[in-house]
């Protein structure tokens, strides 16, 4: 299986192409975004659209929030640096940690902006990531089209155009690119091409059948183009417009907010940063680990070799010494679920990206997260 020559992921990473040096293309976008962009070009776009939107309403825009270390930044800097206020909406998926809870309930003290949570129908939420388990290898449709497609339902209801995401697309894949002068809209588009993962809310509909409707899985579901249009909205990523750098951003809201990190299942402690709002990431990872033949320790060291903070060499052991690992939150995965291992073993090992092809064979077992024992384990699905 081919490699990245420079960050070391595999092949199976989606969206990759190589060079001619074996090099993918994501690590080819961050050279242009290191050298060739004009940031300071980039803020003065921003900074225009936003004028656009300030003080037109009760709000001059939305920020969708999850409380991790991402949007955490994006929401300091909307409110310190860009002097707007927003209207923060979270959508719940249903796993949250301790630790992040509390980041929350610190950042929104700290900060004081409005708060809109939505807590989903954690029945409907089992059935769909069952559903999605065995169509697309990825349980969370839920998580996805949720924290997407909800702040965006919201703002056609209060009418409140402006919504500001977090980092650039083209940071991870190559779904966009960082081309100066460029900036793309989280839009329909993004969010049929990578975020729902091909099945709308429609779709899903018709595969769980007649006991859940259309209606149950409305938080789900894109808006209309027309209703957009109608109240001239613009979705905007800030890391499109600002050079994104997640450790630095990470340093900056523990320093000014007192924002925490905590120990993340499958990662090493160098990046307890990120991740740790999710008490079944470490399933997901597992799972990209058994489709992909890499796991979330790959792409954090990938981004640090990109970034220039980690050598190859350096970055492989770390990977050799975390991914793979069987997570100790499946059990709690399985219960909530209510399938066996094997069941899930079956499902995901249908998913494989070739030429990746997962041994079974002398799996070791990761660390419990600290915390695990205290999750509701309750069953979601029966």
């Amino acid at each position: 299986m081919k490699s990245c020559n420079n960050c070391g992921l595999p092949e199976t990473y989606e969206t990759f192409e190589f060079d001619e040096n074996q090099v993918c293309n994501v690590c080819t976008q961050h050279k242009t975004k290191n050298t060739k962009v004009d940031w300071n070009k980039k803020r003065e776009i921003f900074e225009s659209l936003i004028d656009e939107y300030r003080g037109k309403g009760d709000y001059d825009c939305i920020v969708p929030f999850s409380g991790g270390k991402d949007s955490t930044y994006v929401l300091y800097k909307v409110v310190k640096e860009h002097n707007l206020k927003p209207l923060v909406i979270s959508f719940d998926h249903g796993f949250y940690r301790d630790v992040h809870l509390k980041n929350v309930e610190r950042t929104l003290k700290f900060l004081g902006v409005d708060y809109h949570l939505f807590k989903p129908n954690m029945k409907v939420v089992g059935r769909t990531m069952l559903e999605s388990l065995k169509r697309k290898g990825d349980f969370c449709w839920h998580c996805h089209c949720g924290v997407f497609a909800y702040p965006m339902s919201m703002a056609v209801k209060l009418n409140i155009p402006l919504i500001i995401w977090g980092e650039s697309v083209a940071e991870y894949t190559g779904y966009y690119d960082f081309e100066e002068g460029k900036w793309e809209m989280q839009d329909e588009e993004a969010f049929n091409r990578h975020i729902n993962l091909g099945i709308s809310a429609e779709d899903m509909a018709g595969f769980l059948g007649s006991d859940i409707s259309e209606r149950d899985l409305r938080p789900y579901q894109y808006p209309k183009l027309k209703d957009l249009e109608k109240i001239g909205y613009k979705s905007l990523q800030y890391g499109t417009f600002f050079k994104w750098d997640s450790l630095q951003n990470a340093n900056l809201i523990k320093k000014e907010i007192g924002w925490e990190q905590d120990e993340v299942e499958g990662l090493p402690e160098e990046f307890s940063y990120e991740k740790l709002e999710c008490r079944v990431n470490g399933v997901r990872d597992w799972i990209k680990y058994i489709k992909r033949g890499f796991g979330r320790t790959a792409q954090s060291v990938a981004r640090e070799i990109r970034n220039g903070r980690l050598d190859i060499e350096d970055g492989k052991k770390m990977v050799f010494e975390n991914d793979g690992k069987r997570p100790e939150s499946l059990d709690y995965f399985l219960k909530i679920l209510s399938i066996t291992e094997d069941e899930f073993m079956d499902i995901v090992k249908k998913h494989q990206i070739s030429p990746w092809n997962f041994d079974e064979k002398n799996i070791q077992k990761g660390k419990k997260l600290h915390d695990q024992d205290s999750w509701d384990d309750s069953k979601i699905l029966k």
